[in-house]
This record gives C-alpha cells, sequence and structure tokens, in this order.
C-alpha cells in the first residue's frame, strides 16, 4: 500500500488541495493514494463469487477515494490512509449492495443462523459446537458447512461494520483505528463509542478458539483468507466458514444486547 510520493511531496499535494483547491493537486494525490484502493478491492474480492470482476471493485473503490480526499480534514489527529480505507470499503460494499445479487434463500438462511446461535448461546451459557447448531436448524452438519460458505460468499456485511460508526459529516469511521478531534469533545459521544468497544471486544472473548484466531488475524493482523489457512492447516473455504461463523455470533450477540436496553 506504499504511494511513489515522497512524505514531503504529500504534504505539499495536501497544501496545495485544501488552502489553494488546487485540482491538479488532487488528482496526483487519487494517484499516489491509488494503492489503498488496489489493496481493498483484493481483501473484499477474496470473499466474493468468482463472477464478480476485481477491477469492478477497484473502480467501485476509486469512488470512496476520490470522496475521501474531498472530505479529509487535516486537522483531524488520524492517518488519511486510515479514514480513506473505510471510505473505499464502502463506496465498494455500497455498490455492491444496490446491485442486490445477494440471492433470498441465502439471506434468509443467515438470519436463521443468528436465530439460532441466540437461542443455543442463551440456552448453554457458551458458543454452541457446529452439531448443535445444525441439530437446532434440522440440516445436517454438512449442509450448515455449506450454508456458511455460501453466506459467506454473498455476506457484504463485515466485522468492520459492528465498530464503525458515523461523524458530523456522515463519514463511516473505524473506531479501532481513529482519534477523536480534540477540538470537538463530545463526552457521551465517546462514552458511547468506549462502551461499544467494550462489549465487542467482550464478545470476541467469548468466541470458540479458531474463530478468534481467524479474526485476530484477519482484522488486526491483515492476512488473508488463504494466508489464515496456511497458518492453520486448512483450506481456505474453510476459513471462510470459520469467519462467517464468528461475524454471525458477534453480530447476534450485539443485536440482541441493543434490543434488551
Amino acid at each position: 500500500m506504499e504511494t511513489n510520493v515522497k512524505g514531503i511531496e504529500l504534504r505539499e499535494l495536501w497544501r496545495r488541495y485544501k488552502t489553494e483547491d488546487d485540482q491538479r493537486a488532487r488528482e496526483r494525490l487519487v494517484v499516489a493514494y491509488s494503492p489503498l484502493v488496489k489493496y481493498v478491492a483484493g481483501r473484499t474480492a477474496a470473499g466474493l463469487p468468482p463472477h464478480v470482476e476485481e477491477a469492478d471493485l477497484i473502480s467501485y473503490g476509486l469512488v470512496g477515494l476520490i470522496s475521501a480526499i474531498e472530505r479529509f480534514d487535516l486537522a483531524r489527529e488520524i492517518k488519511f490512509e486510515t479514514y480513506a480505507i473505510m471510505r473505499i470499503k464502502g463506496a465498494i460494499i455500497d455498490e455492491l449492495r444496490s446491485l442486490d445479487w445477494v440471492p433470498r434463500s441465502v439471506r434468509s438462511r443467515a438470519r436463521e443462523v443468528e436465530r439460532a446461535n441466540v437461542k443455543l448461546e442463551n440456552a448453554l451459557h457458551r458458543a454452541p459446537t457446529d452439531k448443535e447448531m445444525a441439530a437446532e436448524l434440522k440440516i445436517t452438519v454438512d449442509e450448515l458447512n455449506e450454508s456458511l460458505l455460501a453466506i459467506s460468499n454473498s455476506s457484504m456485511v463485515a466485522l468492520d461494520e459492528l465498530w464503525s460508526t458515523s461523524d458530523s459529516s456522515g463519514d463511516q469511521v473505524s473506531l479501532m483505528d481513529t482519534i477523536e478531534d480534540p477540538s470537538a469533545p463530545d463526552p457521551a459521544r465517546a462514552l458511547n463509542v468506549g462502551d461499544l468497544k467494550d462489549r465487542i471486544a467482550e464478545s470476541i472473548a467469548l468466541l470458540p478458539e479458531r474463530e478468534k484466531l481467524v479474526i485476530a488475524l484477519y482484522y488486526y493482523e491483515n492476512l488473508t483468507l488463504r494466508e489464515i489457512g496456511e497458518v492453520l492447516g486448512v483450506t481456505e473455504s474453510r476459513v471462510s466458514q470459520l469467519h462467517t461463523k464468528a461475524v454471525l455470533r458477534l453480530r447476534s450477540r450485539m443485536q440482541e444486547e441493543a434490543f434488551a436496553e
């Protein structure tokens, strides 16, 4: 994700664009940060069906990059790369969702899996096993794994969305990687953000060990599903299933807590 422009030149480009509205500088910033788009598109494409072209994802992501450059506030104490990745990812997800290519049966199965997970966790006071989940859904373990793979290949809701929030301009920013602007403190919002992060951390801690490891390697170490498979000694599709189970568990827990409040 390295740019071919030196830091001092980047700072000058930012200055010219933000203070002088230099459109040439804006164009050079887009080119300089374009590797971010390829990086995000590549990671997104890894979990999508083969008919979804990476080139299309890059095209969607460029819209997010341009928006990020136009909206970025140099006074905020966050790295542009962090901010841009969130907007690039958001632009890609928004476009894919607008295409509405996910079969209704897959969406329905995902909701069934989430509901079954909540029911079993409440009854067992732990994460249910695949066998227990399959029995609750009245399907075989193989059918459960097939469903998880289909959900993984179709789902546009990743774990990142659980800990993203909108800032005052409506931008989606990551709670993990950003710092609140000290010039405009909002104690109530900061408390809510901190509480959400704590709840997510607690939910991750309750995951089965292999799912917890997949989450850590994918979201914190930025490994691809293939690389995680090499670490765990399993296939990429198995990692995809583990990732999907973890995300569905976390989503169901967070939604259950939200309804309980």
